[in-house]
């Protein structure tokens, strides 16, 4: 029983760090992938080095964006941070 109470407070800390960190860790990550998977083309995104552009096509792993100028630029697409609007 002594072993028990004096291990309570370790597996409290345990409880406390997957609630409050580990879990919603993983909920940002599993919609950043869905967010990723969803993408169309005509999608206006901002990449993670902060590059707005909008979605010209799509590949398995990679994405053709175009700028306003006109240039066409190749990101993976996992580099897309997130989706302004959708046309």
């Amino acid at each position: 029983m002594e072993t028990l109470v004096g291990l309570a407070p370790i597996l409290l800390m345990f409880v406390i760090f997957y609630f409050l960190l580990i879990r919603p860790q993983q909920k940002k990550q599993k919609q950043t992938r869905q967010m990723q998977a969803e993408l169309q083309k005509g999608d206006k995104i901002i990449t993670i080095g902060g590059f707005h552009g909008t979605v010209h096509a799509i590949d398995e792993d990679t994405l053709v964006l175009t700028a306003q100028d006109g240039s066409k630029l190749t990101y993976d697409r996992s580099a897309v941070r997130e989706v302004l609007n959708r046309d």
